[in-house]
């Protein structure tokens, strides 16, 4: 018998993933979507083989209707204090009204459980919200993914492709790890349909330093990249704090400040796992950084 999943988020490009990834599977995916929902992308989920439900995402009960007989409940809902903490209470508490015995976080971030309160800000929502669901019977599974690679040739300004530097904050042979979202949506997908996953789950589609990323971008464009370092931690965090206040874009997900904060955490090593769960699904093929860059078809020049 096929498990029913249900997902808040299916619109997303993360949860859009994670619904094709679990009707790989064969699961029944049931996709809670909003009343204002644009026509087009329920058409794409319904195409894909998911039943979608437009509701008040505003109403427990409503949404608590169609989470009934469901093994888990996924959000992949990504957003500020209103998204993460406000909307994933109602349908947390949907689920739990629904009796569904699982819920997954939309939290596919870094391990922010060993960071101080007030190191970043879109990771403080994150554990905010952890603090309600410890409080519910529900049984909750978080996955810890490090950042997207997807963000490698996007947002992160980690590969300075143009000056052929590796932009570095701190030790050089510090850490960093990578994930898809391809490879976090297929892991989301086999954790649902997993009815005995631990509280915390880790995952890495790959691990390099600084240097690492010296030596595989001159080997993928036979060009001599090098680090760029223009300071350390100490001086990453006052352009962090300068940057906050001159320019604070609360109302934004990714101002500035936030992402030289994901940067700061990953470069200072806090958020490096000490265990990985890569082997829990043995059949998860895990890009490397340089199959990705190699697949994105990068204009290196």
């Amino acid at each position: 018998m096929s498990k029913i999943i249900v997902i808040a988020g299916a619109t997303g490009n993360l949860g859009g993933k994670i619904v094709k990834a679990l009707l790989a599977k064969e699961a029944e995916v049931r996709a809670i979507v909003r009343l204002e929902t644009n026509a087009t992308k329920i058409k794409e989920l319904e195409q894909l083989g998911a039943k979608v439900f437009q509701v008040d995402t505003n109403n427990k009960s409503e949404i608590s209707k169609h989470c009934v007989g469901a093994n888990c409940f996924i959000s992949a809902l990504a957003g500020l204090h209103e998204t993460i903490i406000d909307s994933q209470k109602i349908f947390l508490d949907a689920a739990v009204e629904a009796n569904v015995l699982r819920f997954i976080p939309s939290d596919y971030s870094s391990d922010f459980t060993n960071l101080k309160e007030g190191q970043n800000r879109n990771l403080d929502f994150r554990r905010k919200f952890h603090e309600y669901i410890e409080k519910t019977p529900i049984k909750a599974t978080t996955i810890f993914n490090g950042p997207f690679m997807d963000l490698l040739t996007t947002d992160m300004p980690l590969i300075l492709f143009k000056q052929k530097r590796i932009l570095c904050w701190g030790n050089p042979n510090q850490i960093l790890e990578f994930t898809t979202t391809d490879n976090v949506a297929e892991f989301t997908a086999a954790v649902a349909v997993d009815d005995k996953t631990p509280r915390y789950l880790r995952i890495a589609g790959d691990k390099l330093s600084c240097n690492d990323f010296v030596k595989l971008l001159s080997e993928l464009t036979g060009k001599k990249y090098r680090i760029f370092r223009p300071g350390g931690i100490g001086l990453l965090n006052f352009v962090i704090n300068a940057t906050r206040f001159f320019s604070p874009s609360k109302n934004e997900l990714y101002p500035a400040w936030q992402g030289m904060q994901y940067m700061r955490d990953m470069m200072e090593g806090r958020i490096i796992f000490q265990k990985y769960d890569n082997d829990r699904y043995p059949n998860l093929h895990w890009t490397s950084v340089k199959e990705f860059l190699v697949n994105e078809k990068i204009d290196f020049k």
